[in-house]
């Protein structure tokens, strides 16, 4: 890695674990902003992950040189090379039905939520590609969302007008 990309590296990993503390005081005090938080981040994984997927699926093998646990190195450097659009594909898709879930309510949201958290724990052997601690502290945030989840985003008493009385 060059000193640029080093630099730029360092930057996006600050911002990332900015970002997560971010959601997850919006998390515990603001819960239709922070599904609109994740709803931004998961639909522009799913959108980054089906670009990069198609245009340069081999850049996925560098996450099997962070990653902390062998299985995950072995499993990129060997199955998955063989299968990354398909899998990156997969995943892609899931992440875009977590962000239409953070708009749902009942077990649709609590699917998404659910599968967001599961994501989220599954990419934390990738350490510092997957900007560890960031995916804990959103894992942790989306779990708080999951639990306040009478924090309907688009709820009908959200745009009630109050009538005012003279």
């Amino acid at each position: 890695m060059t000193d640029l990309e080093s630099r730029i590296f360092l930057v996006a990993y600050a911002a990332s674990n900015l970002a997560a503390i971010i959601m997850l005081y919006a998390a515990l005090k603001w819960p239709r902003v922070a599904r609109v938080l994740f709803f931004l981040l998961f639909a522009w994984a799913c959108w980054a992950n089906w670009e990069i997927s198609t245009e340069s699926p081999n850049l996925y093998l560098q996450y099997a040189d962070a990653a902390f646990l062998d299985i995950y190195k072995q499993f990129i450097n060997g199955w998955f090379s063989s299968h990354i659009q398909l899998m990156v594909g997969f995943i892609a898709t899931c992440q875009g039905l977590i962000a239409l879930s953070m708009f749902m309510k009942g077990w649709i949201f609590k699917t998404g939520c659910t599968g967001g958290i599961v994501f989220l724990i599954s990419i934390l052997p990738l350490g510092f590609y997957a900007a560890f601690p960031c995916t804990s502290i959103m894992a942790i945030a989306m779990f708080i969302m999951l639990r306040k989840q009478n924090s309907f985003t688009w709820s009908h008493q959200s745009f009630q007008i109050k009538k005012q009385t003279v």
